[in-house]
C-alpha cells in the first residue's frame, strides 16, 4: 500500500511551511509495535522554489498494540504513548538548544489530534548526515563520543521538565515486569542499589536515552576530515547520569572481544571529549569531579542495563561474558 499522511496534516504542513503540495517519498520505517511510521516527504512550491525534503514521524496510537517480543501490557503501552508526548516537547522546548558539536534535525512542525501525532523534521539525509552504518570505524565512534560528551554538557544541571524525569526506556521503576521475569537472583536483589546509585549521582544531565549505533547519521567519508554526526529519535530522553548513553551506545556497536580489549581506551575518549565541551562552554562544572564519578559509574550503567536485558530478553546477543563479568563485579560490590 502506497504511504500517505492523513489529509488535515497534509493541510498544515502546506500552510505552515507555505508549499502547494506535499509529496509522499517513501516509507523509510515502521514504528516500533504499529504505532505509525517515518516517511520521507518532498514539499512542492515553498518560498524558495525548489522541491525541499523533510521527514515526517507519524504517530498513530493503535488500540492494541503488537509487541515483538509479547510485552503487551497496559504499562507497555502507557510508556509508548508518553515518549512520543516526550519527543514532541523535546523538539518543540529543547532542540535548539543543541549547536553543530551535538547535532539534532530542526523541527519544521509539531501537531496533535486526538490519537495521531506529527512531529516534522529537517532532513538530515539533506543536511549533509545521509550515512548509516551497521559496523562503525574508530573515525565514526570518535564522533559519537564527541557527540555525547557535547551533549551532555549541553544539559549538565538541567531539570528535564516536559521530558522523562528519568532518561531511558530500561530504567527500573518503568520495567517491573522485566524485573519479575528476571531468572538471575542476584542481579535481582542488587538492581535496586544499582539503579540507586544511577539516579543519586551528583552529576546529572540530560540523556539521549537511546543512544545505539542506529540513531547516529554519519556525514560521508571524505580523506583528512574526520566525519561529522548527529542523533535522532529522542523518545526516551530525559535526566539521568551521561555513563547511560555512553553504555549503550557502545554496547550497540561493538562484540565482547573489542569491549574488553577498548573499555578504557573509549572512556578516555569520552571524557577527553566531555573535558573539553566543558572548558569550551567555559562551565564552572569541575570536569575531573565529573570523571571521577562517572567513570565509577560506567559499569553500573552497564550492569543497569544488562539487568533489563536479561528479563526482556535472556537470548539476546547482548548477554555475553563481558557483560556477565561486568554484573558479577557490580552485584558482589553492592549486594
Amino acid at each position: 500500500m502506497t504511504p500517505s499522511l492523513p489529509p488535515y496534516f497534509v493541510r498544515s504542513i502546506r500552510r505552515a511551511l507555505g508549499a502547494t503540495s506535499v509529496e509522499v517519498v517513501e516509507r523509510l520505517q515502521e514504528l516500533w509495535s504499529g504505532y505509525g511510521q517515518i516517511l520521507r516527504i518532498r514539499l512542492h512550491g515553498t518560498p524558495d522554489a525548489e522541491p525541499s525534503p523533510a521527514i515526517a514521524k507519524y504517530v498513530r496510537i493503535p488500540s492494541r498494540a503488537d509487541h515483538p517480543r509479547g510485552w503487551n501490557s497496559s504499562r507497555s503501552r502507557e510508556r509508548k504513548v508518553a515518549s512520543y508526548r516526550v519527543e514532541s516537547a523535546w523538539y518543540r522546548d529543547w532542540a535548539a538548544l543543541c549547536d553543530d558539536d551535538c547535532r539534532v534535525a530542526r523541527l519544521l512542525l509539531h501537531e496533535e489530534r486526538g490519537d495521531e501525532v506529527l512531529i516534522l523534521l529537517e532532513d538530515l539525509d539533506a543536511a549533509g548526515f545521509p550515512v548509516r552504518v551497521d559496523a562503525i570505524d574508530t573515525p565514526q565512534i570518535d564522533a559519537c563520543l564527541h557527540w555525547l560528551a557535547h551533549f551532555h554538557t549541553t544539559f549538565m544541571g538541567a531539570q528535564p521538565d516536559g521530558l522523562w524525569e528519568t532518561g531511558t526506556y530500561w530504567h527500573l521503576a518503568t520495567r517491573p515486569d522485566e524485573l519479575h521475569a528476571l531468572r538471575d537472583p542476584h542481579l535481582k536483589a542488587a538492581a535496586p542499589r544499582l539503579d540507586a546509585l544511577l539516579n543519586e549521582a551528583r552529576y546529572q544531565t540530560l540523556v539521549h536515552g537511546d543512544s545505539k549505533l542506529a540513531n547516529f547519521c554519519f556525514s560521508p567519508a571524505r580523506a583528512g576530515t574526520p566525519p561529522r554526526v548527529a542523533a535522532v529519535d529522542f523518545q526516551y530522553v530525559g535526566g539521568g547520569c551521561g555513563m547511560k548513553d555512553l553504555a549503550y551506545f557502545l554496547g550497540s556497536c561493538l562484540d565482547e572481544e573489542e569491549l574488553e580489549a577498548r573499555e578504557e581506551e573509549l572512556l578516555d575518549r569520552y571524557f577527553a571529549a566531555l573535558r573539553s565541551a566543558l572548558a569550551a562552554r567555559r562551565s564552572e562544572v569541575d570536569a575531573e569531579a565529573v570523571e571521577r564519578e562517572w567513570r565509577a559509574l560506567f559499569p553500573v550503567a552497564w550492569t543497569d542495563f544488562h539487568r533489563f536485558l536479561k528479563g526482556w530478553s535472556p537470548g539476546h546477543w547482548k548477554i555475553h561474558s563481558y557483560s556477565e563479568r561486568l554484573a558479577r563485579e557490580m552485584v558482589s560490590r553492592h549486594p
